[in-house]
């Protein structure tokens, strides 16, 4: 039997600013690509630590852009 691994656009800028989540059975990663840090990874366990790092790395008042777009943002989060 063959793993999916299902892979959520949480948000896309351009080709080189987005954020994805890939989910491979329990595991979740988290990708971003910047074209000012390049790519980083981070893996979580739970959906719950997900959300906690997601929460941390982009708060609501750092966030570039409208209420909406960060709304949105965080809605993709939560139906990974």
């Amino acid at each position: 039997m063959s793993h999916v691994i299902k892979k959520h656009v949480i948000f896309k800028r351009d080709k080189w600013n987005m954020v994805t989540v890939e989910v491979n059975g329990s595991r979740l990663v988290a990708r971003e690509i910047s074209d000012q840090w390049g790519e980083d990874t981070h893996t979580f366990l739970s959906r719950p630590a997900l959300m906690q790092w997601a929460r941390e790395r982009f708060p609501r008042d750092l966030f570039e852009g409208t209420d909406e777009e960060y709304d949105a943002m965080m809605e993709a989060f939560r139906n990974v």
